[in-house]
């Protein structure tokens, strides 16, 4: 019948079509060809996966030196803030200081001209008196009376006073000197701190050079037996003791022949003199 022909056709049709593309699979070869295929394709796609992650770690890392920096920096700054305003603080209060210390000058001054005056009143006094007397008058006693108590009164008050400003004085200037000493105290502080750190770090790069850097040798645990070893008279008398034993018996003053002096602190390597030793060092 035409629709069972018309159907047979379709489907040789697609049997053919079917055939033409399962014929390059039966071809020898195809499988080791799609096989290299994938093979490529999962290479690319682990490389791509692998540049993701060494892209997010060096943006990671980056990251964190930035917050790193950016911390030092705040650091700094603040340290900074902290002596300008310390600085500040030492010159007001000195400024204050000298200027009450000033005025203490001031007033002691003063108090030294009003004595001044006095002795001159007196003095003129005296010289009226005598100049009256020669004219054949003479005051009354009780006139001198009231004046020499009116000039010890004032005695007296200037007295007190000059002992109260030199008080004052010696307060001042004790707590400059105490400000003074505050000071060098600061200064010598610092000055330690910078020799500490400084002998911190030479220890420090020492110790690289000795046992390795830690940041380029994360296993640095597995050398603590040998630092423990070495240390052990950090925190054993007997195990000085022994040490000291031990070092004692190769003592040798610095003209020996036959030897040579402790060396007081550690013995650095030497730098390598060729490329294979250095190769060797790395």
């Amino acid at each position: 019948e035409p629709g069972w022909a018309r159907a047979r056709e379709e489907a040789e049709a697609a049997l053919q079509e079917l055939r033409e593309v399962v014929r390059p699979v039966r071809e020898p070869g195809y499988g080791e060809a799609l096989r290299r295929k994938a093979e490529r394709a999962r290479k690319r796609r682990l490389r791509l996966q692998r540049r993701k992650l060494e892209a997010r770690a060096a943006k990671e890392e980056e990251a964190a030196r930035a917050a790193e920096r950016e911390a030092k920096i705040d650091q700094w700054r603040a340290k900074c803030i902290q002596e300008v305003e310390e600085k500040n603080r030492e010159q007001e209060l000195k400024a204050a200081a000298d200027s009450v210390l000033s005025e203490v000058r001031k007033k002691q001054a003063d108090t030294k001209r009003m004595t001044d005056v006095l002795r001159g009143l007196e003095k003129l006094r005296k010289l009226r008196k005598e100049a009256a007397a020669r004219k054949g008058v003479c005051p009354p006693p009780s006139a001198d009376e009231a004046f020499e108590n009116q000039v010890e009164s004032l005695k007296t008050l200037l007295k007190t006073r000059t002992e109260l400003y030199e008080a004052e004085e010696r307060a001042l200037r004790v707590m400059l000197e105490g400000e003074q000493e505050e000071e060098r105290k600061r200064e010598m502080e610092k000055k330690q701190k910078k020799e500490r750190e400084k002998l911190l770090q030479q220890k420090l790069e020492i110790d690289s050079k000795l046992f390795g850097d830690p940041a380029e040798f994360p296993l640095a645990h597995l050398l603590q037996p040998f630092r423990d070893y070495y240390l052990q008279a950090e925190h054993s008398v007997a195990a000085l003791i022994q040490i000291r034993h031990e070092w004692d018996q190769y003592l040798v003053p610095a003209d020996h022949p036959e030897g040579s002096c402790i060396p007081p602190g550690w013995v650095l390597p030497s730098l390598p003199t060729s490329d294979t030793w250095a190769t060797a060092v790395r």
